[in-house]
């Protein structure tokens, strides 16, 4: 979250408390006194509430949504690749400072940032030294090797982002190590290990974006002898400073201290707890009133707390809350296969016959939810504007009844429509935010069905094009934040046909754009990050246009901050989350 908004939030803390009782219809209302025992209202926003080294003591984090995978190859969700870092470790990371700051890379394996060739093909790093493996092993440049090329083993190792497999094989060449024919299995000629301690990445074309895409929990190594492939999401080994004591997938999971982890090695990790724990839970206002009630310290999933969670802590424990910005849109996915969403007219009557102002509220209203969003870049990344070809802020959000049914003649269904829609049980006013949608879509002839699936599905069912066809699927509900910050890293998987897969397929769309693809490969070339912005932009409005992705939130969300949990900020790079690594108990 950007530091500069700090101001505009603290100011507005009456406001909020008021726009959540008027929202939410329950009346009352809130004065600038914070409430209860924590540090204050917005104290983890643009700085460090309770700022401690203390170590010892028990983090309890609680969730409503399961992480997608404990595989650092095959994890997406933003919660799932914050929390990774309690057990995998990267070339580089992102810095453990609040807001913006957040953003900046600094070293975590390697002993400095890349250094770069001219040409900007060629990035070589050297391991620190005492690296180990949870056995007290020797962590070496082999196994970030090994596993890197798990990403290409894609009928294996399914769901998590596609980068790295782009820019270093862009041909497909390599098959991944479960085929490579190489003693080894380090057959990928793109990247060398001349020794132990040194690891060289040969880029085909510049990118810019490079030591980003290393950052991600898919650049993590994987000891080559305790891959158990699919099976290696049930107990991951540790090069971390916790590792995995149980894991019970969709009930709970226990991380412990890892002894054979040296502070000397890490710089980034203070590695304050002595256990971190999660309990998953579906049940929504169950989670907050545990959260309110001590029994939990964090909500993992950092999406924000259900309405009856929001007005509580509003009213008598604002000091435990953070109004946070996050760089996340909520969306629908128009799915170009799906008849009769493949005409563009047809799209573009959704847009018209969307109550965007409705969804808003359905989240929890401007103030709590987020601002309406009129495209499909978020705020944060360069190259972003304020487009609004389908003109929703001059409609003040409200739906356009006559454009919706002039789009449907257009597209030959005068008399509107049907299809389904996919929505997420376990993400808070998704399944809401569905049943608005319907309801608004009826008034102009398209009915919706709307299909509920769990958010661990995801990457199976709407992740997966042809479960998509088979299920007649024509919109998917979903939220989506930058990778990294810049174009590439936010709307590459979301638009480019290159990044459609059988499955953890995020272009959900289903866009196959020769344009788009061409912006992209132009952007990512581009000289100056101002000239890549300026393409961004055009591809931004090229989306839009295409009515293929209706953006209807530029999310923001309330979050619960517990008594007794230690070095607690907003980080930008984890998408206005809490940075989990530095979190602690008093």
């Amino acid at each position: 979250m950007p530091t500069s908004t700090k101001r505009r939030f603290t100011a507005g803390a009456a406001l909020v408390v008021a726009a959540l009782m008027t929202t939410t219809a329950c009346g009352g209302g809130g004065g600038e006194e914070e409430s209860g025992e924590g540090a204050g209202y917005n104290a983890g926003i643009g700085k460090i509430a309770n700022k401690s080294n203390k170590k010892g003591g028990t983090l309890k984090f609680i969730a409503k949504q399961p992480i997608d995978s404990a595989d650092p190859q095959r994890a997406y969700y933003g919660m799932t690749w914050d929390f990774m870092r309690y057990y995998t470790r990267t070339l580089v990371t992102y810095d453990t400072k609040p807001g913006e700051a957040s953003n900046n890379l600094v070293p975590d394996l390697a002993e400095s940032k890349a250094e770069i060739s001219d040409d900007g093909k060629t990035y070589t790093y050297k391991l620190r030294e005492g690296l180990t493996w949870e056995d007290g092993s020797k962590l070496t440049s082999k196994d970030i090797k090994y596993g890197i090329e798990r990403i290409w083993a894609t009928e294996v190792i399914t769901g998590g982002p596609a980068y790295l497999k782009q820019v270093l094989d862009p041909k497909g060449e390599y098959e991944g190590p479960y085929k490579d024919k190489s003693k080894d299995k380090l057959g990928l000629k793109a990247i060398e290990t001349p020794d132990d301690r040194t690891i060289i990445f040969k880029l085909p074309q510049p990118n810019s974006d490079f030591e980003n895409m290393l950052a991600m929990p898919s650049g993590s190594p994987v000891k080559q002898e305790k891959d158990t492939k699919a099976k290696y999401a049930n107990m991951p080994f540790s090069s971390g400073p916790y590792k995995f004591e149980s894991y019970r997938p969709g009930k709970s999971l226990t991380l412990v201290r890892n002894k054979a982890w040296k502070k000397s090695s890490d710089p980034v990790r203070p590695a304050l707890p002595d256990k971190v724990t999660v309990t998953f839970s579906a049940n929504k206002e169950e989670n907050d009133k545990k959260l309110i009630a001590g029994e939990y310290d964090i909500d993992m999933n950092g999406t924000g707390m259900t309405q009856s969670g929001r007005i509580t802590a509003i009213q008598d424990h604002k000091a435990n809350v953070d109004n946070m910005e996050t760089d996340f849109i909520r969306y629908v996915a128009l799915v170009t296969k799906t008849k009769p969403l493949d005409n563009v007219e047809c799209r573009k009557a959704v847009f018209y016959g969307t109550d965007f102002a409705a969804l808003q509220k359905t989240r929890g209203g401007k103030l709590a939810a987020g601002e309406i969003a009129t495209n499909a870049l978020p705020k944060s990344i360069p190259g972003a504007d304020d487009y609004d070809p389908y003109g929703v802020l001059e409609r003040k959000g409200k739906p356009d009844a006559a454009k919706a049914k002039d789009a449907l003649k257009k597209c030959g269904k005068p008399n509107g429509f049907s299809t389904k829609i996919t929505a997420r049980t376990d993400n808070p006013g998704e399944k809401e935010a569905a049943t608005q949608l319907q309801q608004d879509l009826g008034k102009v002839g398209i009915k919706l069905e709307v299909d509920t699936i769990l958010g661990s599905e995801s990457s199976s069912i709407t992740g997966s094009p042809a479960v998509t066809k088979k299920r007649g699927y024509g919109m998917v509900m979903s939220g989506w934040g930058p990778d990294f910050p810049s174009g590439q890293g936010f709307a590459q998987p979301l638009f480019d046909s290159r990044f459609i897969a059988e499955n953890g397929n995020y272009n959900e769309a289903q866009i196959e754009d020769k344009k788009i693809d061409k912006y992209f490969d132009d952007a990512i070339a581009a000289k100056s990050p101002e000239d890549a912005a300026k393409i961004y932009t055009d591809l931004n409005h090229r989306v839009m246009d295409l009515a293929v992705w209706m953006p209807f939130l530029q999310e923001k969300n309330i979050t619960w901050r517990g008594n007794d949990v230690t070095n607690v900020y907003s980080s930008a790079a984890y998408s206005g989350r809490y940075d989990y690594i530095m979190l602690g108990k008093k």
